[in-house]
């Protein structure tokens, strides 16, 4: 307690007194377009801001592929073209950014926006960062791979190796086995292992605040989503007839709720929601961890804004240790998440291949 007192004394006594301009900047500071900025995707990678001589604030971003079909021409370039959203190329225009979804319209010459908007399949920040977690991911797992290669029949070497021999046997052990069954779950190790990793990889990737980290990848309705309806096919193709007889003909359920039928209708709801839940439980608390540690520094910005600098400081300390301490909860909540999902997914899967017991 005495250390933190005299910390935070050391950041009151050598505290900078803010220029005026500059405290105009703090008063202004929107904590919104900021959060969601940087939780939602867009079209280019943004790195940082600075400022120039003239007092002119710079952003520095990553230019992103733009992919644009319009009335049946396919446009091509790359999203530096549009200067941040201050200019049109080509009769486009790139709109919201902040706290508004960045989407692409289309504009005539005079500027005016028509109604009209063009097939958007750009590669943006969460595809691309899609992509660079699947190569990273491969390199690892063939690191691994050339390792056991050199080194057949023996103890695991290195910490590359013994994490993903660990994270592997925990995922064969731990999930695919109890919850498939002993039968069957090595047909479907090799699908539950790749979306064990996958999700666990993105999930760690976005906590890095860096380039090329730093995107929400999991924290995108359309990554949990693909995932949950590949788990969706996946289940209900594998599904036996034991497993739609229990859909349609539920045993131990009263003849009149399957005449009416209400038993049947309640199962055909639960085949559609059980994705929706992965979906959503693995896009929410990811998200609500970033929003949380990106709250925790804009309270610094609108405390110095609302009270001045001295208390923006004081601040500073409190809201940089509760960051840290979000930050290190995420990393579990990152593992917890992918074991979440892939445990469900090989539950739902078992679920769906499992044989009836007969009574001897």
């Amino acid at each position: 307690m005495k250390r933190l007192i005299l910390l935070f004394a050391a950041v009151m006594l050598t505290l900078p007194v803010l220029r005026a301009e500059e405290a105009k900047e703090v008063k202004d500071f929107d904590p919104g377009s900021m959060i969601i900025g940087h939780v939602t995707d867009a079209h280019s990678w943004h790195l940082f801001d600075y400022r120039s001589e003239d007092g002119a604030e710079h952003a520095v971003a990553i230019p992103l592929p733009v992919i644009l079909i319009n009335d049946g021409q396919v446009d091509v370039f790359m999203s530096s073209k549009f200067h941040h959203g201050h200019a049109d190329y080509k009769g486009y225009r790139l709109t919201g950014g902040g706290a508004a979804r960045e989407e692409v319209v289309c504009v005539d010459s005079e500027g005016n926006v028509l109604d009209k908007k063009p097939l958007d399949l750009s590669i943006t920040k969460t595809p691309a960062a899609i992509m660079i977690a699947v190569v990273l991911l491969i390199v690892i797992i063939f690191a691994a791979r050339a390792s056991y290669k050199k080194r057949p029949n023996q103890a695991p070497h290195g910490v590359l190796q013994g994490l993903v021999e660990m994270l592997v046997v925990f995922v064969r052990d731990s999930i695919a086995r109890p919850m498939v069954g002993e039968a069957k779950y090595q047909k479907y190790l090799p699908y539950l292992l790749t979306l064990f990793f996958f999700i666990f990889f993105c999930n760690i990737l976005g906590l890095i605040p860096f380039f090329p980290a730093g995107a929400n990848i999991t924290g995108n309705l359309a990554v949990t989503g693909i995932l949950a309806v590949i788990t969706f096919i996946m289940t209900n193709l594998s599904g036996n007839k034991h497993y739609w007889m229990d859909i349609f003909n539920t045993p131990g359920v009263p003849a009149w709720l399957k005449i009416f039928p209400l038993m049947p209708l309640v199962e055909v709801i639960g085949v559609f929601t059980k994705p929706i839940v992965l979906m959503i439980r693995l896009f929410a608390n990811m998200t609500a961890g970033h929003i949380m540690i990106l709250s925790f520094m804009a309270l610094i910005f609108i405390l110095s804004g609302l009270f001045g600098a001295g208390v923006g400081a004081g601040v500073t300390v409190v809201s940089v240790f509760m960051s840290v301490f979000i930050s290190l909860l995420e990393c579990l909540v990152a593992y917890i998440q992918a074991f979440v999902f892939t445990m469900l997914t090989a539950l739902y899967i078992g679920m769906a291949v499992a044989e009836p017991h007969h009574e001897s």
